[in-house]
């Protein structure tokens, strides 16, 4: 581990602007808050280990996740910013739950748990998302909700 990092433990270069980057497995410490507030690609992976993954995300307005299924991973979410509608259920076909949620908000999400979460409001929805075991390669950034379609259509 670099000195650097020994004394700086939040990556934050004094200008209240976090250089976001993957910054596991070495120890970490952030304000989480503006972090994801300050991001702006729908995907980026700020943390990852082996048995966990930190990444922040942006939706723009009227757009979702996309409905997704993890089978091995649990999931948390938290919402610092906007409006969001959650809808989960055993099968795609059936999401029987769902909630309006907004900034504050957490979501647990149970592993082959089918999900998707919509912006339903007017400014882009900022969320952390905590993955158990980790869900994107190290390093992983993805610009728009193309792109990560795009990168999991090719894994």
């Amino acid at each position: 581990m670099s000195n650097l990092r020994r004394m700086c433990p939040c990556p934050d270069n004094g200008n209240n602007y976090i250089v976001l980057t993957d910054y596991g497995p070495e120890p970490f410490a952030i304000n989480i808050e503006q972090a994801t507030k300050q991001n702006n690609a729908f995907r980026t992976a700020l943390w990852t280990g082996n048995h966990l993954q930190l990444t922040l995300m942006s939706i723009s307005p009227g757009e979702d996740i996309g409905l997704e299924n993890h089978p091995d991973n649990d999931q948390f979410l938290r919402i610092e910013q906007g409006r969001g509608l959650v809808k989960m259920g055993e099968s795609k076909d059936n999401l029987d739950f769902q909630r309006r949620v907004g900034d504050g908000y957490c979501i647990i999400i149970p592993a082959k748990t089918w999900h998707n979460v919509i912006n339903i409001g007017n400014i882009p929805l900022k969320l952390y998302s905590i993955y158990a075991p980790p869900q994107h390669p190290k390093g992983t950034v993805h610009r728009t909700k193309a792109d990560a379609m795009a990168a999991e259509h090719n894994s």
